[in-house]
């Protein structure tokens, strides 16, 4: 009687273990379940197992600490993972606690089949290569077959490195006719740059003085000739064959056998992983340097605002500071960009017509790029889309001017709006939730893009624009907006044919807030209550007091939290507003806005920050903030925002 592989599925939902129980017992299985990590313990306990399906999350303990315990008691038993949670980050660690292989959650059951099936022939494969020990003996016949079956790269090697055997694998891995490689040196299907490393490993085995061990080389493919940098990543693991046992005296060395292993997968998650890690870092640094330059920008626009207040239109100057001015409104943009790449935050969210408001952004963008004829397709009955409006026009000049570079000599851009439903399969390499989403498309006709451009596109500062021609910023930052707004972005493209991009937001159902015409325009409110300020950089603290002062207002200064509460305190019943920065050494503004309520719940806060709002503003927006105004501004700004918040 032939032997029946036993699986155990471990999962806390029973309509999964139902399923997976129903599936593999018809395919001829011998399959146990369990519904938590201790019930699968037990039944390791009381029998062996070929696989162990196992869900990652569980109520008693999680999947890691049962794959420990499989490690340590049951080495033999193979585990496939499965779970609906999994990331980056969550798979290499599966890998590297020894799972062979993992689901993720939806899968279709033609790939589980798959997935055991080839998992089993690892297991057979495992049962095989110990024959080659002495463990076994099995015929050379069900020897070949096993091996020809094998995912897995098998071959031996004469004592001068010519290869006597390889499977079958190799034609499907590499392209290359298994046959016709017997008798040819190792060294032709290495990778160039890796054959010093595999002679090095090869050389090795010839001593017998060291167990065997994997090493990672890179191998030719068959259309390594058209393309030399087309290559196979592998694990390679290798043993040296003699005519006696390795630990006894003159033996004589006879070849090599071993197994190579596609590692592209792995290698692949482990990149992510690192490129996630780098987007982090540089985004932390980002959002360091826009803050402390939006300070040094705030005392610039700042005194500008007040010499531009005092003097006449007239005046000779007068235009010379409005340039200044402006200057100063690019660093700010770029500095928004930086902001943008490293997700920093809505501070001013609501209910949009996303059509209304990509016609503006166009109308706007025609009228300066007259060569590009722009052309619209919007859905009527469009869904509203909850957002900052400011970084979602930035969002779309991003990617019209990225529309008028990719055209030089001309060309149409097609905008296009449309409800769509997302499933789980649309946003699971996404991170964010299924739903209704409202999708915005910008289309050029220019010269496309190349399939690697494409890879790095959204990283911050790739640019294929020459030294000098562009910060690299646009795209990272639009991606970073768009991700923060609990969206997805994606681009598609070919060479010469033009380039895509797609943007989806979460639809919302809520009335959409129409902004009123401004009759204030270039008008300073003045005022006559007082104010203080709370704020760590002495630049900052200096011209908001000038500005505040030319205004009308009384100032109180705080040079830090601990000294804004000690003042507050004393002065309560006299501050009618505090303008509170939210990064400061001493005590975080987090926590002074929490005092400054408890001292007295109605005082108006009105928070000022160089970032833009990141979680921690954000949450404090939540709770009742009266408002937000992001470094730098001018006097005009602040006295608009201050009488809002006052008058209200």
């Amino acid at each position: 009687m032939s032997y029946v592989p036993k699986i155990l599925i471990v999962d806390d939902e029973a309509r999964m273990r139902d399923s997976l129980e129903f599936l593999l017992s018809n395919k001829g299985y011998k399959v146990d379940v369990g519904c938590n990590g201790g019930e699968a313990i037990e039944c390791l306990n009381k029998d062996s197992y070929d696989i162990v399906l196992l869900d990652m999350v569980m109520p008693d303990m999680n999947g890691y600490q049962v794959m420990d315990y499989i490690k340590s008691q049951h080495s033999d038993t193979m585990v496939i993972i499965m779970t609906g949670h999994a990331s980056i980050d969550s798979a290499v660690e599966s890998l590297k606690r020894g799972a062979y292989d993992y689901l993720r959650k939806p899968f279709d059951f033609e790939q589980l089949l798959a997935r055991v099936k080839n998992t089993i022939d690892q297991i057979k494969l495992k049962k095989q290569n110990e024959l080659v020990s002495g463990k076994l003996e099995v015929t050379e016949q069900r020897y070949r077959y096993l091996v020809n079956a094998s995912p897995d790269i098998i071959y031996t090697l004469n004592p001068e490195g010519e290869i006597t055997f390889i499977n079958g694998a190799v034609e499907s891995l590499l392209g290359c006719n298994a046959e016709r490689l017997v008798n040819k040196h190792y060294t032709d299907i290495i990778f160039k740059e890796d054959i010093d490393k595999a002679k090095y490993h090869f050389n090795e085995r010839r001593t017998g003085s060291r167990a065997t061990s994997g090493v990672e080389l890179r191998l030719k493919t068959s259309n390594n000739d058209r393309n030399p940098e087309e290559y196979l990543t592998v694990e390679l693991k290798s043993m040296g064959i003699y005519n006696k046992l390795v630990n006894e005296i003159d033996k004589t060395f006879m070849g090599t056998y071993g197994v190579a292993r596609d590692i592209g997968d792995r290698k692949r998650l482990e990149v992510q992983l690192l490129q996630a890690q780098k987007m982090e870092a540089i985004g932390t640094l980002a959002g360091g340097i826009a803050h402390d330059f939006n300070n040094l920008l705030m005392g610039i626009m700042g005194r500008i605002s007040l010499i531009s207040h005092d003097i006449d239109l007239n005046h000779p100057h007068y235009k010379h500071f409005k340039g200044i001015e402006d200057i100063v409104k690019r660093g700010s943009d770029l500095t928004k960009q930086l902001l943008g790449f490293a997700m920093g935050g809505k501070y001013e969210v609501k209910p949009t017509d996303i059509n209304e408001l990509i016609g503006k952004c166009s109308d706007m963008f025609g009228r300066t790029k007259k060569e590009s004829r722009i052309h619209t397709i919007f859905q009527k009955d469009v869904c509203a889309v909850e957002i900052d409006q400011a970084q979602i026009e930035q969002v779309l000049l991003n990617l019209f001017v990225n529309a008028w570079h990719a055209m030089p000599k001309g060309g149409d851009i097609f905008i296009q709006t449309k409800n769509v439903t997302l499933d789980d399969e649309d946003v699971m390499h996404y991170g964010i939730k299924p739903g209704e989403f409202v999708m915005v498309s910008v289309t050029d006709t220019g010269v496309g893009m190349a399939e690697e451009t494409q890879q790095h596109i959204f990283e911050p500062f790739f640019t294929t624009k020459k030294l000098g021609r562009g910060t690299g910023l646009g795209l990272a930052s639009t991606y970073g907006i768009i991700k923060n707004h609990d969206g997805l972005i994606n681009v598609k493209s070919k060479k010469g044919e033009g380039t895509t991009f797609n943007f989806y937001l979460p639809a919302v159902e809520a009335q959409i807030v129409k902004q009123l015409p401004d009759d204030t325009e270039d008008e300073i409110l003045h005022g006559t209550e007082t104010i203080l300020i709370v704020d760590d950089e002495e630049i900052v603290i200096n011209v908001s007091m000038e500005m505040l002062n030319s205004m009308g207002y009384h100032v109180i200064i705080a040079r830090g939290g601990k000294e804004a509460l000690e003042i507050f305190k004393k002065d309560k019943d006299k501050i009618a507003l505090v303008i509170l920065d939210m990064i400061m050494p001493d005590v975080g503004g987090s926590y002074v806005y929490n005092v400054l309520k408890e001292i007295r719940p109605d005082i108006r806060v009105l928070l000022s920050s160089g970032y833009s709002i990141d979680g921690q503003a954000s949450e404090i927006m939540s709770r009742d903030c009266d408002g937000f105004i992001q470094k730098p501004f001018n006097m005009i700004q602040l006295s608009k925002m201050l009488r809002k918040i006052l008058d209200k």
